[in-house]
């Protein structure tokens, strides 16, 4: 019995034993070669890695730090080559010297990740990072958006020489900072991730520089170095500090913010979760993405709070998770011991009853674990499901701090390009024409206005989230008030032939507001419906008591556009823009009426059916503001402090009834909705072109009348876009000739591209030299003017697999048309017309503006090569050849023959038959 029981415990030894060997042989290895850059940034990859690993039971990691020493990384990678790892992940100190140890790797056919930084050439299987040079100008655009004109030196602090990260986030920076008038890199500082190297270099360019305004470092650890250099100089106040990194902790990037030592740092993340799941991807022979570049954002005092709510977040649920799969583990050793036990004791079971009770026991406690292990799971899918979440609402906000940015610098864009022309205009002007003063000098005024009013906007939009606002009521006679605010809309609306009514039944009617708050309510409201009411529209102002006599009402009505249902709820959030919005704004104006109107107590709503009517309500009387100190002695009639321009310099119209088209002068067909700015262009072209103007509405139509030699475009307009008309016209026959220019307050590639794509032929950005646009307009005229001679000259040699544009199609069916009815007398414009479905007189335009020719002249001359070609290659004699190319009579072939040619066509045939008998 003894010899049987100790028989018993060696198998069930090697049984457990065995166990084991096949539970090691079951996994895979993934070998690290860390970098280590900062303490908190190693920290944080490795951890990312170790609790993604942890989800895998059946990876192992191994990390090999070589602290900074290239040399002891590259005898790392070795080693893990030799050990034959399954994954191998590299985390580059030096992009050149690694790069031959991570090829040998691939040869030895292992695939290999590289992380955080890049190597030379792609001769690796995966590439985990976030974009350095989206980094670097994500930190010059935040440096631009917090510019001031009167500071604009800049210094920059690089990271390691050598290094990937450092070179492609100094190009993205200097890319955006080197567009920049305003903003210049005065230094630059090399340092290698490390507060010491950056003391010596950067107190030698403070000491000899001054009015240093911004400092970029390539990491947070440099930029907080650099701040307590620039402290012991006493500029620390003086100076914007940008970082990169962002991360979380004690002596993060995000603390660091929060603190007010950092003004902004550029969230770069790890990426150490994303290299594991690349690396389980491999191993279960999954194709990969060979570039995965991770998200990044500017974190500032804007949404630093959300970010370190958002990390403290993370990081408690990775706590968690370590702790859940701390369990788990234990769990699942537990788990298969006992598995194992029972595998053991089914196999003996004929041999002791007892391990077989034993093992029921075990059976039912492995269900009960298995079942806290599926409640644990589901625990972390949810918690999983949250940071998803959570994610997704900071992207969004992101992605509305970038499109109100995006707006914002739109609506900058075209006051600056109306003062920029007009002080450009008076500085070049010979004479000094008192009207030309005038008219310059108001809509640089007006102008100026529009970006005070936008500045005051933002200042507004501030002060309101902070909650430092107070209102000052004083008592108000509302129907005065109105009044004077309505009148200032009067002129605009007359322009746009819009009808504007104010209607009020009890004109004392008197109200405690504060004047200047309610003056900006009113005014977006009324520039609101200005904006979108169409011509021969009506806006209706009215104002009425509730019938308890406790409150007004005062109503904001147009015939305009009107605002879709589904996102009516939403047009008083910040930044929030309609989708039927075609003219772009800041998105704060119905934000900060209704936030002025609760400071007020009072409310404000909206209905929108065939046009849209806003109501303001307010309370009557001083008991709602009881708590609120009343403004003494204050006049009861309102006399405005400061005019809001209503963004329109009344001057001579642009272009009403387009004149006659004259063959001696050039027409330019200008497509803009800013009158202000159609009315510089056209004081500017007076001299050489004819200008035409249309505000976008019915655009198409005017260039069909007019069939002008060159369209200037904007984009935002009213009734289609720049793209779409532009794309209209280059797929007309009419108008497919005719070159465009495309003018706008867009900048972005993606616009750029598109525009070029519609058939644009130059693409000019607001705020423009106005000589650019001139010298645009002279090259597209002789640009056509070449075209046209090599049409003319050339048409009759081009074969029909080389015709690749409208126009070159055009002209080869034009040529065919007139070719098959050369010999009918009778062949009209008419005829040649109806056959390509236009009219007579926009073929004649067309025709003239492609060859400088009428359409009769060119049959003619059509008429005259055929038969000079008859001449050369038949014997038929000059009557027959003059009927057969549709001529009436052989004497005026003959005489239209000489005109052309210079000889008779008798005389042509014999010198022809000469120079034959001579060879």
């Amino acid at each position: 019995m003894k010899y049987f029981c100790n028989l018993i415990c060696i198998l069930v030894l090697c049984f457990l034993f065995a166990c084991d060997t096949n539970k090691d042989r079951e996994g895979n290895l993934i070998g690290f070669s860390q970098a280590m850059t900062t303490d908190n940034w190693r920290k944080e990859m490795n951890r990312s890695m170790m609790i993604e690993t942890s989800l895998h039971p059946e990876l192992d990691l191994k990390v090999l730090d070589a602290a900074g020493d290239i040399d002891k990384q590259i005898e790392d990678i070795n080693l893990l080559i030799n050990q034959k790892v399954d994954v191998l992940i590299v985390s580059p100190i030096q992009s050149a010297p690694i790069t031959p140890v991570i090829e040998k790797a691939m040869h030895a056919g292992i695939p290999t990740i590289v992380i955080d930084r890049k190597i030379e050439g792609s001769n690796y299987t995966a590439y985990v990072g976030a974009n350095n040079v989206e980094v670097g100008g994500n930190a010059a655009k935040y440096i631009i958006s917090h510019a001031d004109h009167k500071k604009g030196n800049i210094i920059e602090i690089k990271g390691l020489a050598g290094s990937s990260p450092a070179y492609e986030r100094s190009l993205g920076f200097r890319n955006i900072i080197d567009s920049q008038t305003n903003l210049r890199i005065i230094g630059t500082v090399q340092g290698d991730w490390e507060k010491p190297s950056v003391k010596e270099g950067l107190k030698k360019i403070l000491d000899s520089t001054s009015n240093v305004g911004y400092i970029f470092a390539h990491n947070d650890r440099m930029a907080q170095e650099a701040l307590e250099v620039a402290r012991e100089r006493g500029l620390d106040d003086d100076i914007i500090f940008v970082g990169v990194d962002g991360l979380y902790g004690p002596s993060g990037g995000i603390q660091l913010v929060r603190e007010g030592i950092l003004s902004a740092t550029i969230l770069y993340p790890t990426g150490g979760s994303e290299a594991i799941r690349l690396a389980q991807n491999l191993l279960q022979n999954e194709v990969v993405e060979k570039n995965n570049i991770l998200k990044t954002v500017v974190i500032d005092s804007v949404n630093v709070d959300i970010m370190q709510n958002q990390f403290n977040k993370l990081n408690q649920q990775q706590t968690d998770i370590e702790e859940q799969q701390a369990i788990i583990r234990q769990q699942i050793t537990s788990y298969n011991t006992q598995n194992s036990l029972i595998q053991l004791m089914a196999f003996l079971l004929f041999l002791l009853l007892v391990l077989a009770i034993y093992s029921i026991y075990l059976l039912i406690k492995v269900k009960r674990g298995k079942r806290k292990l599926e409640l644990i799971n589901k625990k972390i899918v949810v918690q999983r499901n949250q940071i998803e979440n959570f994610a997704q609402q900071l992207k969004e906000t992101n992605e509305t701090k970038i499109n109100f940015f995006t707006a914002l610098s739109h609506e900058f864009k075209t006051p600056l390009t109306l003062i920029t022309s007009s002080v450009e205009s008076l500085t070049k002007a010979k004479d000094r024409n008192l009207d030309n003063f005038k008219y310059e000098t108001r809509l640089i005024m007006n102008n100026s206005r529009r970006l005070l009013r936008l500045i005051n906007e933002l200042l507004d939009f501030r002060k309101l989230e902070t909650g430092s606002f107070v209102i000052k009521p004083s008592r108000t006679n509302i129907y005065e008030f109105l009044q004077t605010i309505f009148f200032d809309f009067k002129t605009e609306a007359a322009i746009h032939s819009i009808d504007m009514e104010l209607k009020c039944k009890n004109k004392e009617i008197e109200l405690y507001i504060d004047r200047n708050m309610m003056d900006k309510v009113f005014f977006n409201l009324l520039s609101n419906a200005l904006k979108f009411t169409p011509k021969n529209g009506k806006i209706t102002v009215r104002i009425e008591e509730s019938s308890d006599l406790k409150k007004v009402n005062i109503y904001v009505r147009d015939s305009g556009i009107g605002i879709p249902s589904g996102e009516q709820e939403h047009i008083f959030d910040p930044f929030f823009q309609a989708t039927n919005n075609l003219k772009p704004g800041s998105g704060m104006g119905l934000y900060l009426t209704r936030q002025f109107v609760k400071l007020h107590q009072g409310t404000v709503s909206l209905r929108s059916k065939r046009g849209t009517e806003f109501c303001i309500s307010l309370s009557k009387g001083t008991e709602h503001l009881k708590d609120i100190p009343l403004a003494q002695n204050t006049p009861l009639r309102y006399e405005r402090l400061e005019t809001h321009s209503t963004e329109t310099v009344i001057g001579e119209a642009v272009s009403k009834d387009h004149p006659a088209i004259s063959d001696n002068e050039l027409n330019i067909l200008l497509i803009e909705d800013n009158l202000d700015l159609a009315n510089l262009l056209q004081r500017n072209f007076q001299k050489d072109y004819n200008l035409l103007h249309s505000d976008g509405t019915y655009a198409m139509k005017k260039a069909f009348d007019i069939i002008p030699d060159a369209i200037i475009c904007d984009l935002n307009l009213p009734d289609k876009s720049g793209f779409e008309i532009c794309k209209e016209l280059k797929n007309d026959l009419r108008t497919s000739h005719i070159p465009v220019i495309i003018l706008t307050a867009l900048n972005d590639q993606e616009s750029r591209i598109k525009a070029l794509q519609s058939g644009a032929d130059f693409y000019i950005t607001k705020p423009f030299n106005f000589e650019v646009l001139k010298q645009s307009v002279v090259s597209v005229m002789y640009n056509r003017e070449k075209l046209r001679y090599y049409y003319t000259n050339k048409i009759n040699e081009i074969e029909d697999d080389k015709l690749n544009t409208s126009d070159q199609e055009f002209l080869n069916q034009l040529n065919e048309a007139i070719d098959k009815n050369l010999h009918d007398q009778k062949f009209s414009v008419e005829e040649l017309s109806s056959m390509f479905n236009i009219s007579r007189v926009h073929l004649y335009r067309k025709v003239k503006a492609m060859l400088g020719l009428t359409v009769n002249e060119y049959i003619n001359s059509q008429r005259l090569a055929k038969g000079r070609g008859l001449l050369e290659e038949t014997d038929l004699n000059v009557s027959e050849i003059a009927y057969s190319v549709g001529y009436s009579s052989p004497g005026y072939f003959s005489t239209s023959f000489k005109n052309k040619y210079g000889v008779t066509p008798k005389k042509f045939r014999d010198s022809k038959e000469s120079l034959k008998d001579s060879l």
